[in-house]
């Protein structure tokens, strides 16, 4: 089902957000208080396929309802909204979990593209349910299509669909540099318009999961000036 969450608190933002994406074919549903969305996904177990989130909220913000998701699931997207000023929060909302952020102001045709491109992302995890023998081997590590799961030493770690998507254009490309514009194609969609950050702050989740010591990485190498590379033999 095409429903998405929107936190927003801003109301004539809000009706904005809204009559787009209902005009994209999705299905809304609105909180103007992190209390409200919370207790709105509370109330939902079905959960939503995308969330919204504004950063700057009085109350509980934007980083805590993108938290609470995170630990209830991996599957959702999650897009934060934000102030150009605010690059911090950003990178700090793509930590904690999030998928994508979008910079205010934005376009109505910014908006339905970005939360396509998600989507797509998001409801592709399904479409590898038909492939359910899809898996990837590389070093000590096992990436499997079917539960979107990367095993090391036989531990299993949860991935977001995002993260799942770099891994697998890694795992089918080991000890090849991958520019950070080919990623971006990969994972969110040729045509994708946001700044290459989003693309580093990935990777930089990605290392706390895989990485003995993120700090050193030697698994997810940088290539400096270009992309990323991911050591088979690290």
């Amino acid at each position: 089902m095409k429903n998405i969450l929107v936190l927003e608190d801003e109301a004539t933002i809000r009706e904005f957000i809204v009559i787009n994406l209902q005009r994209a074919g999705y299905e809304i549903v609105e909180a103007s208080t992190g209390e409200e969305a919370l207790s709105i996904i509370d109330r939902t177990p079905t959960g939503f396929s995308l969330y919204l989130l504004d950063i700057n909220l009085p109350g509980i913000d934007g980083f805590a309802v993108c938290r609470r998701i995170r630990e209830r699931t991996s599957d959702s997207g999650i897009i934060m909204l934000s102030a150009r000023s605010q690059e911090i929060d950003r990178v700090s909302g793509l930590m904690l979990g999030a998928d994508d952020y979008i910079t205010k102001p934005f376009s109505p045709s910014e908006l339905v593209a970005r939360v396509d491109a998600l989507y797509r992302r998001v409801s592709g995890k399904f479409e590898h349910l038909e492939r359910a023998g899809e898996e990837f081997k590389c070093g000590r590590f096992r990436l499997i299509g079917l539960t979107r799961t990367l095993v090391k030493d036989d531990e299993p770690i949860e991935l977001t669909q995002v993260e799942y998507l770099m891994l697998k254009l890694f795992f089918e490309n080991p000890d090849v540099a991958i520019s950070r514009e080919s990623i971006s194609d990969a994972v969110w969609g040729d045509g994708y318009h946001n700044d290459l950050k989003v693309v580093d702050v990935n990777i930089r989740r990605l290392r706390m999961k895989v990485e003995e010591d993120p700090s050193y990485p030697r698994t997810i190498i940088k290539v400096w000036g270009y992309g990323y590379k991911w050591v088979s033999k690290s």
